[in-house]
């Protein structure tokens, strides 16, 4: 058997695939949403992805056949694996992208970075068949990161920075929830921490909705944001220009320092 058959055969878990999706990503995509993810977001609006043996085992070739079958309308965009948390499935992932690449297929990864290790060197085979990296920022500070996810952002912070370093364009994505990340120092250390990504291309600012709850009614799970009020667009927006400006001036004292 070649490697490429070893990849077309190798299997993991879906949750579910959508043939056109045209929000996670560039144009119009394959979107693939991968079963399974550590974090425990309090405002996840897919809490049936959480479960490792939920979803379906699909093969690498199952998936690229459905790409194929519809490549017509793919012209500009390609395959996004989301989740779940992708990465939680390293190998599937990258037997993926691996095959896509060599089909001419644009590949983006959206993750939140939870499982990045330093030390494994397989990120350095994702990165090298990974064209945009989208990357969920939750919270600059470590401690409201642990008690708005359940983990440190250490490694998410540092997976953002190898990404930089490996040439891959980041478009950074972030929530904003009122009472807990829609605040000015949070945001502003956002911006400044950006300015430190070489390949970042852009920026998504997405206001907290409560579409989620009736999943988490479904599933018996208590809802952890309970009673918080949705965030509205124009909030979303005023946070970007926080951000956005904080990014600015961080540039400029850093072209000034020499940096």
């Amino acid at each position: 058997m070649s490697a490429s058959d070893e990849r077309l055969a190798r299997t993991g878990r879906v949750h579910s695939i959508e043939s056109l999706g045209t929000v996670d990503g560039p144009g119009i995509r394959l979107v693939v949403f991968f079963q399974g993810c550590p974090m425990r977001c309090a405002y996840c609006h897919n809490p049936d992805t959480w479960t490792f043996s939920g979803g379906e085992e699909k093969r690498v070739g199952e998936i690229l056949d459905m790409y194929e079958s519809c490549r017509a309308f793919y012209q500009k965009g390609g395959i996004t694996a989301t989740g779940g948390e992708p990465m939680a499935q390293l190998d599937f992932l990258i037997a993926l992208f691996e095959e896509a690449k060599a089909r001419g297929i644009h590949t983006c990864l959206d993750t939140s970075g939870a499982t990045y290790t330093p030390q494994d060197p397989r990120y350095a085979h994702l990165l090298a068949v990974t064209d945009l990296v989208m990357l969920d920022i939750k919270c600059m500070d470590e401690a409201a990161h642990e008690r708005l996810t359940g983990r440190s952002n250490a490694n998410i912070l540092a997976f953002a920075r190898r990404i930089s370093d490996a040439g891959v364009k980041i478009w950074i994505r972030h929530v904003i929830v009122p009472g807990v990340t829609l605040e000015d120092e949070g945001l502003r250390a956002l911006g400044q921490f950006m300015a430190e990504l070489k390949t970042l291309s852009a920026l998504d600012v997405l206001p907290y909705h409560t579409m989620g709850i009736k999943k988490y009614k479904e599933l018996e799970i208590p809802y952890p944001l309970e009673g918080v009020a949705a965030a509205t667009k124009e909030q979303a927006q005023k946070a970007r220009e926080v951000i956005m400006e904080a990014l600015r001036e961080e540039l400029v004292r850093r072209r000034h320092a020499g940096q």
